[in-house]
């Protein structure tokens, strides 16, 4: 039953298109309060699996790697030249017989008092020697070497255990495998690590206008290039991607598409449909099928972005994380809000999921090299890209759907609301680089 003021007679009401006392608009949520709410349901999937480490890469890791040896194993030279004893440079001729040659990959000989061994770099030192003179600073006479600089002890050699040792957690959980990552626990000799299992993400788009590219283009109608743009974003974060295509705009394809979406999956994406038009009908198929814990941020591009759970129905597969729902992201059709929207939102929210703590991207500070005397009440995302001066330039057409933008641009000015921006100041800007890594 519907609540009145205290007093106020029910046969009194206004007719319902002309209420006494207006609702007002809910706040709109920042884009901090809308990331930290994804983030706070982003509880990390336990699920791991050993892979090759050559085939890691971009993988999270769900254990700790911990070095069983020192790197380097013994000490090694920096430098081709000569191992000596340097209390042999001290005193004494300074001419000395090369006594053996040391190759890298060679275990050595220990050095016998008054000699010098010839080394590689990367060789082992041999025992007893405590420097390494460069051969640039030595005059080989046949079987002999005569050394030109007294070196200090240590000198050119890199000491057992400079790089890591024995028992060292070199990489922890939650680290996301990068190229050199997987250099480094290869150099400890990990032929295979323990990751995360790929993020389970269904994804589909609603509109009748969206038509496959290679098919006909009806009145109306326009290419779904959100639909190539979100997967290839997918795809760079490792996940297990299920494509149901395009969904018509009607309730109930959009609830069967969200029910069989459910089943298998950890996160659920979608493209249109989450506005508020009568054709929209992504936002209402949620609230029938799970929940919604946002919707709707104060930004541009992006505005309506949904955030919630579809629950799961009897049977559904014990591979996607939670029992009873499975996440849910509802992105807008533009292509620039929804390319954005994932960038922001989505990427760091799968990140997390995956078990990766440090998430948000690291910004940088330039110059604009351009006005933009018009304030936005809402916290805008301008495409933008560096110059050669070092500045940043604006493209020129910073609407929703102007795909070009994101392609010309180099990343993203975060400007803040109500702020408009002056030629010379500096602003926050934020690389594709770290946006798309």
């Amino acid at each position: 039953m519907p609540r009145y003021n205290k007093g106020f007679r029910s046969e009194n009401r206004l007719p319902m298109s002309t209420p006494a006392h207006p609702t007002p608009r809910a706040r709109l949520l920042s884009t901090a309060e809308a990331l930290a709410t994804l983030l706070a349901s982003a509880t990390p999937i336990t699920d791991t699996e050993l892979v090759p480490t050559l085939d890691a890469l971009g993988r999270v890791l769900g254990a700790d790697v911990v070095s069983e040896l020192d790197v380097p194993p013994t000490n090694t030279s920096m430098m081709d030249g000569y191992a000596v004893r340097v209390a042999d440079l001290l005193q004494g001729d300074r001419r000395l017989p090369i006594s053996q040659r040391v190759p890298a990959g060679h275990r050595p000989e220990p050095l016998a008092a008054g000699t010098a061994a010839r080394i590689f770099t990367g060789a082992p030192i041999p025992p007893g020697a405590d420097a390494v003179v460069m051969q640039e600073q030595t005059e080989t006479d046949g079987d002999a070497v005569a050394i030109l600089h007294t070196p200090k002890a240590g000198e050119w050699i890199t000491a057992q255990g400079a790089d890591i040792r024995r028992s060292a957690v070199i990489l922890p959980a939650g680290t996301r495998l990068s190229p050199q990552a997987l250099g480094l626990a290869a150099s400890i000799g990990a032929a295979r690590l323990e990751v995360v299992r790929r993020l389970k993400v269904a994804v589909f788009f609603t509109g009748d206008e969206l038509t496959m590219p290679g098919e006909p283009l009806q009145p109306g109608g326009i290419y779904n290039s959100n639909r190539f743009t979100l997967r290839a974003l997918l795809t760079r974060l490792n996940c297990d991607v299920t494509d149901l295509g395009i969904v018509p705009d009607r309730l109930d394809a959009t609830c069967d598409a969200l029910a069989a979406a459910a089943r298998e999956h950890d996160l659920i994406l979608t493209s249109g449909g989450v506005s508020v038009g009568e054709e929209d009908h992504v936002k209402p198929a949620v609230q029938s099928q799970g929940r919604l814990a946002l919707w709707q941020i104060a930004m541009k591009p992006g505005k309506p972005l949904a955030f919630g759970a579809v629950r799961r129905g009897v049977g559904a597969g014990a591979g996607a994380s939670g029992r009873g729902e499975a996440h849910f992201i509802g992105l807008p059709g533009n292509p620039v809000s929804s390319f954005v929207t994932f960038l922001l939102f989505v990427r760091p929210f799968l990140l997390r999921l995956a078990g990766v703590r440090d998430v948000e991207p690291r910004a940088i500070s330039l110059r604009a090299d351009f006005t933009q005397a018009k304030a936005d009440r809402r916290n805008e995302f301008l495409r933008a890209r560096v110059n050669a001066a070092g500045g940043l330039e604006l493209f020129p057409n910073q609407s929703s759907a102007v795909l070009t933008s994101t392609v010309w641009g180099d990343g993203l000015i975060d400007n803040p609301p109500n702020h408009a921006i002056s030629a010379g100041e500096t602003v926050r800007f934020l690389p594709f680089s770290e946006l798309l890594g």
